[in-house]
C-alpha cells in the first residue's frame, strides 16, 4: 500500500470529522484500507468436459518448416554465424507435443484513503447529503480480463480547508537561496560586487547571482495548493480490476525449459468462461484435471478475502514441440521448435562470434 494510505496528507480532515460518515467507519481513520466485498457465490456451471479425443494432435512438423525455422533463427542473432543453419543436415526430429492449461480469475477491489487536491472552485459538499456506500459508488468496469485503476472522489465527503503548507499564502521560500533571491557567487567579479573599480552589471553589484529557481523572487509557487491557498479534501475511492493469470504445463520431458514456452501459443482444445468455475473433467491427461481442480480451488478461496471476482476462464492448449537433431561438420548438435510461432531455442549453437554494438 502506498505511504498516502499509511498516513493523512498535511491537509487532511481529522478522523472525528470522516470517522461518522455512514459505511466508512474505520476504513479511512488512521490510513484507510481495503473494503470487504459483497458475498460470493456459489458457481453456477455444471463441470466441464473435456474436448473430444479426435481433437487431442498436432500435425507433425515437417523438415523444411522446421529448417527455415532455424534459418530465421540464425539470422535474428547477430552474433551467430548463418552457417549451421544453411549447411546443417537434419539426422532426426521427434515430436514432444504438451498442455497448458490456464486459470484467468477477474476481479475488482475497492479501498479507500485520505487525499487532498489544489481548490479550484469546487463545491464544499461534505454532509450536504449522505455519502454512498463504497460498493454502491458507480465504476466504469474495462473490458474483461484487463488490468485497470480508477480513482473515483466520493460524493459528499469534500471540504475545502486554507493551506497549512504556505500558511494560505500561496507561495514558500525557495530552498536553493533560502529567500534571498540570490544563490552563487557571480563569476564576472568573483562575489566582490565589482569590476575593474565600476559596479558589476552582470550581478547588478551584488556580487551573487540571480537564483534560476525562483527567477531572483525569493519565493516558488506552494506545492501543495499550487498558488490557489487553499485545497480540496476528501475520501478517495480506488477501484483496481486485476486479471490474476496462472498457467500449468505438464512435464513433457524433451529437455526444453517450461519458460521458454510462456512466450508462445498453442491449439486452443478447449475454452470457457463463468462467473464461477468449476473444474475439467475427463481429459486424457489426468495432469490437467488436477491442476484445474486444485487452481480454482485455490482462486475461488483466495480472491475474494479482499476483491469481488467479476469473471474466470480456464483454457486448454496444446503446444508443439519438436526436437531436432543435425549434424554440422561432424558433429551433432540440437535444437528445439515450439509453438504455433515456430519459436525456436539452440542454447548451444555450434558458430558464435563476439559483437560489439556501438
Amino acid at each position: 500500500m502506498s505511504s498516502a494510505a499509511l498516513y493523512p496528507p498535511l491537509n487532511a480532515p481529522t478522523a472525528n470529522m470522516f470517522g461518522n460518515v455512514p459505511g466508512y467507519e474505520g476504513t479511512v481513520e488512521g490510513g484507510g484500507g481495503y473494503l470487504p466485498p459483497p458475498m460470493p457465490l456459489e458457481p453456477v456451471a455444471p463441470p466441464q468436459p473435456g474436448p473430444e479425443p479426435e481433437e487431442w494432435s498436432i500435425p507433425s512438423l515437417s523438415e523444411d518448416v522446421a529448417r527455415d525455422a532455424f534459418k530465421s533463427y540464425a539470422s535474428s542473432n547477430c552474433c551467430y554465424s548463418k552457417a549451421p543453419a544453411d549447411d546443417g543436415v537434419i539426422t532426426n526430429m521427434e515430436p514432444f507435443n504438451t498442455y497448458r492449461y490456464r486459470l484467468e480469475t477477474f476481479t475488482e477491489s475497492r479501498s479507500t484513503e485520505w487525499a487532498s487536491k489544489p481548490h479550484e472552485g469546487e463545491p464544499a459538499d461534505f454532509y450536504t447529503q449522505t455519502a454512498p456506500r463504497p460498493w454502491e459508488i458507480p465504476a466504469h468496469t474495462p473490458s474483461l480480463f484487463t488490468n485497470h485503476t480508477e480513482e473515483i472522489r466520493v460524493p459528499y465527503t469534500s471540504s475545502v480547508q486554507d493551506c497549512s503548507t504556505c500558511h494560505a499564502t500561496g507561495t514558500v521560500q525557495c530552498e536553493v537561496c533560502h529567500g534571498s533571491g540570490y544563490d552563487k557567487t557571480c563569476w564576472v567579479c568573483n562575489g566582490s560586487g565589482t569590476r575593474n573599480d565600476e559596479a558589476c552589471s552582470h550581478c547588478d553589484a551584488k556580487g551573487k547571482e540571480r537564483c534560476t529557481e525562483c527567477d531572483g523572487r525569493g519565493t516558488k509557487e506552494c506545492e501543495t495548493c499550487k498558488g490557489k491557498r487553499q485545497i480540496l479534501t476528501y475520501i478517495k475511492l480506488k477501484v483496481e480490476w486485476v486479471n490474476h493469470v496462472e498457467d500449468f504445463v505438464v512435464e513433457q520431458n524433451s529437455g526444453l525449459k517450461i519458460d521458454d514456452l510462456r512466450s508462445v501459443t498453442g491449439k486452443e482444445l478447449f475454452k470457457n468462461s463463468q462467473y464461477l468455475l468449476y473444474p475439467l473433467m475427463g481429459f486424457p491427461n489426468p495432469a490437467i484435471s488436477e491442476a484445474s481442480e486444485r487452481l480454482i480451488q485455490e482462486h475461488q478461496s483466495k480472491y475474494p478475502q479482499n476483491s469481488r471476482i467479476l469473471q474466470q476462464r480456464q483454457t486448454v492448449e496444446l503446444i508443439p514441440i519438436t526436437k531436432v537433431n543435425y549434424k554440422w561438420k561432424g558433429d551433432s548438435h540440437l535444437y528445439y521448435v515450439y509453438g504455433n510461432e515456430n519459436r525456436v531455442s539452440a542454447d548451444n549453437y555450434p558458430a558464435t562470434c563476439c559483437c560489439v554494438i556501438l
